[in-house]
């Protein structure tokens, strides 16, 4: 009998640009469908991250101040149980702080 079961998998990031780069790999790498995955800020705050990146840094004045940094950024998603260290490892690859799955 196939093992079907579902886990959620979470991951934070420390910018905007991380977590869209394991967005990619999530759809590119391991076929999960766009509006299966979800970003959102880890905490109640409204957050493009807790480090400048990309667009959020200014090369000649430092970090941009109309992009709140306060704190991480999650993307979870549902999938299949059997891809869970795979999911894992590229998460990692892609930046994630902490990854978890339950």
């Amino acid at each position: 009998m196939a093992d079907n079961s579902t886990t959620t998998i979470r991951a934070t990031f420390d910018t905007r640009a991380a977590a869209d780069l394991a967005v990619e790999h999530l759809v590119q790498q391991h076929g999960i469908s766009r509006p299966d995955i979800f970003v959102r800020s880890a905490s109640d705050r409204n957050t493009a991250g807790s480090a400048p990146s990309g667009g959020d840094a200014s090369h000649d004045q430092g970090a941009r101040r109309d992009a709140p940094l306060r704190g991480e950024i999650e993307v979870s998603a549902d999938i299949a149980s059997s891809q869970a260290a795979a999911v894992q490892r590229s998460l990692g690859e892609a930046g994630a702080l902490n990854v978890s799955s339950r």
